[in-house]
């Protein structure tokens, strides 16, 4: 990894520096405050690594200095402070490279996730709902809301496919690696031989969009209602309530019908919708930037197998990064999933870091 200039550290801590000052402005307008307040909010974190590792390289000098000392002891004591400097600053660089990435723009919204059962039948269906219960615990965990969009249920109590919101503080950034296909081998609860079986469910997190990150003209939308109905196809509403909106551009489609209200399925179903749209505009300028990087983490298609979840064994791996976990119960619960999380953010900052250094 190449070192960052003396002088690009002195610049980021100027610019915190100038931010604060402009801050308490007395005449400043509320608009200029609230969008200085985000540069700062934004500059903060990346100035406190840059102080972090200008402090170590002036302490590095200034011991290199006492180890030229004549005196013995002085000269013993200034070379075991400088060996211990020495293992702090390249962790300390590295932190402060990795804040300097480039950002992806989507990191801090909200994000979509839907599960669906893929091959396995009924095992898969129920695999799907192990899925969603593990990332609403893993939401708990990290202070997020989970609000479950539409669902799917299978006769056997899971899941053929479901969709969930999950609101909170950097969810995208912390859950986007999670696309792709999960696979399960594990003995059926159905299964009287005892015999293991593969079954498998597919995840995919899209960004949250807002009405500003997309704008939908209505000419180009085709709306239809229909009967609301059950398992078998049974008739659960006597109103015309469920809602199927079709985005003819792009022939996107999207149908919801959990809702009682043709009003409150329509609504959910604009906001499906929006945040489909947001991830086709978001993969069409990946494309044309350079045809879409595909790092370590892999490329996040959802038609990629990336971890499987041995029951028999206990051990969850993850393929992209082979790495394998020997907790099956602790991920599945919620909380163990955090360490294949952090795992995942830290092989795609490496990946992104070694591809700066060859650019």
């Amino acid at each position: 990894m190449s070192q960052i200039p003396d002088e690009r550290i002195a610049a980021i801590l100027a610019k915190k520096e100038d931010l604060g000052t402009a801050m308490a402005s007395a005449d400043l307008d509320p608009q200029d405050f609230v969008r200085l307040s985000k540069e700062y909010a934004e500059i903060e974190p990346i100035a406190e690594a840059a102080a972090e590792v200008r402090r170590l390289r002036d302490e590095k000098a200034s011991l290199k200095e006492m180890a030229a000392d004549n005196d013995a002891e002085m000269r013993a004591m200034a070379e075991e402070e400088l060996h211990a400097i020495e293992k702090q600053l390249p962790k300390a660089e590295r932190d402060l490279a990795v804040r300097l990435l480039p950002k992806d723009d989507a990191d801090d919204k909200p994000a979509m996730l839907e599960v669906r059962a893929g091959t396995g039948g009924d095992e898969a269906a129920l695999f799907a709902g192990d899925l969603l219960r593990m990332y609403q615990r893993f939401a708990e965990e990290q202070g997020w809301k989970v609000e479950l969009i539409s669902a799917s249920q299978s006769d056997q109590g899971g899941y053929k496919e479901a969709v969930a919101s999950v609101q909170g503080k950097g969810v995208f950034a912390k859950l986007k690696f999670e696309s792709g296909v999960h696979r399960v081998q594990r003995v059926p609860a159905t299964e009287s031989g005892g015999r293991i079986h593969t079954s498998a469910a597919t995840v995919a997190v899209l960004p949250e969009a807002e009405e500003v990150d997309v704008q939908i003209d209505e000419k180009d939308l085709r709306i239809d209602v229909f009967r609301a109905s059950g398992p078998g196809g049974q008739s659960v509403n006597t109103t015309d309530s469920a809602v199927r909106i079709t985005h003819v551009p792009t022939g996107i489609v999207v149908s919801q019908q959990d809702e009682k209200s043709q009003h409150k399925n329509k609504a959910k179903a604009m906001k499906v919708l929006r945040t489909r749209l947001y991830e086709h505009e978001r993969a069409i300028a990946d494309a044309e930037r350079s045809g879409a990087r595909k790092s370590m983490v892999g490329s996040g298609d959802r038609s990629e197998r990336i971890r499987t979840y041995n029951f028999p064994q206990g051990r969850v791996t993850d393929h992209r990064i082979n790495v394998t976990l020997h907790k099956l119960d602790a991920i599945l619960e919620g909380p163990g999933l955090g360490e294949l999380v952090e795992a995942l953010i830290s092989e795609d900052e490496a990946e992104r870091l070694a591809s700066l250094e060859e650019a």
